[in-house]
């Protein structure tokens, strides 16, 4: 099973920026997607699939947190 997280562009520097996964930055290309500063995208293997609505995305990322509290437990 694959499982693609969304996370928040902080910077870009040519097809590669700084995406904020709850306060964990990492390097994503961004090659496939039209990304601005500020946009959320969803990212799996370290490349960004599409540019995700800023209300979808902020579901998801809850949607997460939920399961590892869960799991945590």
């Amino acid at each position: 099973m694959c499982v693609a997280l969304p996370g928040k562009v902080i910077s870009i520097e040519d097809n590669f920026g700084q995406v904020d996964f709850g306060g964990g930055l990492l390097p994503v290309n961004l090659g496939l997607v039209r990304a601005e500063i500020g946009d959320y995208v969803l990212v799996h293997a370290g490349c960004a699939l599409e540019v995700m609505q800023k209300d979808f995305a902020e579901d998801m990322i809850a949607l997460f947190a939920d399961a590892e509290n869960a799991y945590y437990a």
